[in-house]
């Protein structure tokens, strides 16, 4: 009684908004039945962005992810990706925070059988979040291997098992992540993609079998500006023997890798390449930002 007590004192305080299906509500009277298959069976897709000074960032191609991932479940959402727009703005005006991310998150719904899909439920969460600093992209970071490729690996869903499990043995191992392989190819993080620099020069990231992911896609338009850019299969040997390894994320943007299995990339710092495609993408952002500020001035 004791613990449930202090956990009801600690969420009395929150006073951040989401949204239910088709509501507005305090975050911590947001409710979910337990016979929904998201609960039951693991069932249901999501996506997550971000805004940078109340700013939305690649918004239309999140949203266009979303609605592709629900497709591919066979999940039908309740509103249309202008109707989420008009939410996501009014979520931001009503939390007032300008750094933060979305995670949008439509579930199996309440099945009488729990296991047949229902008509789904629709739950918006909006938190703070803080981005790695130039620090982490100069130590980079130390990742491990695992044969595994998730199911259904194009659509986002919710299902993140294996990524949750492994996480004893990514500490164990003291690294910070781990990377999924299969029949001797690399394919991705369990929530980045991987990209390789050749050691001439060539930027090449997996392309079958991955989640496409909307920083991968800004990088690849970014990195075929200067550089030769292939979307193809990346074998282990090319992983390990590359000049430069990174991955992108909503949240990373763009991290170093300098470790795999102990296995030491380039020269073990931040390569060339990999520095670069920050920068633009940091240019990227600052001046979409710019562009639609006022749009979502408070």
């Amino acid at each position: 009684m004791l613990v449930y007590f202090l956990l009801n004192i600690s969420v009395a305080y929150s006073t951040m908004i989401a949204f239910v299906n088709n509501q507005f509500i305090e975050e911590s009277k947001a409710t979910l039945g337990i016979s929904d298959l998201s609960i039951q069976r693991g069932y249901g897709v999501f996506d997550f962005f971000r805004t940078s000074n109340f700013t939305p960032l690649f918004l239309d191609d999140y949203l266009d992810r979303f609605f592709t991932s629900a497709a591919t479940l066979r999940l039908q959402p309740m509103h249309s990706k202008k109707e989420l727009k008009k939410i996501i703005g009014e979520m931001i005006r009503q939390n007032n925070i300008a750094d933060a991310s979305f995670r949008l998150i439509l579930t199996g719904g309440y099945s009488d059988d729990s296991y047949q899909p229902a008509s789904p439920n629709f739950i918006i969460i909006q938190q703070a979040v803080q981005l790695p600093g130039n620090e982490k992209f100069i130590k980079g970071i130390k990742i491990i291997l695992h044969e595994y490729m998730r199911d259904l690996p194009t659509a986002k869903s919710i299902n993140y098992l294996m990524g949750v499990y492994l996480q004893e043995k990514v500490k164990q191992k003291e690294a910070d992540d781990v990377l999924y392989h299969k029949d001797g190819c690399v394919l991705e993080f369990p929530r980045s993609n991987v990209f390789v620099v050749t050691k001439d020069g060539k930027v090449v990231t997996p392309a079958e079998n991955v989640l496409k992911g909307i920083t991968r896609k800004k990088v690849l338009e970014l990195a075929r500006q200067k550089y030769t850019v292939e979307e193809r299969a990346v074998t282990i040997d090319e992983l390990k023997n590359a000049a430069e390894v990174f991955l992108t994320s909503t949240t990373k943007r763009i991290i170093p890798v300098l470790s795999i299995d102990n296995t030491e990339i380039g020269d073990g710092k931040p390569g060339e390449i990999t520095a670069f495609l920050l920068e633009a993408f940091l240019k990227m952002e600052a001046n979409l930002i710019a562009a639609t500020a006022e749009k979502y001035a408070l």
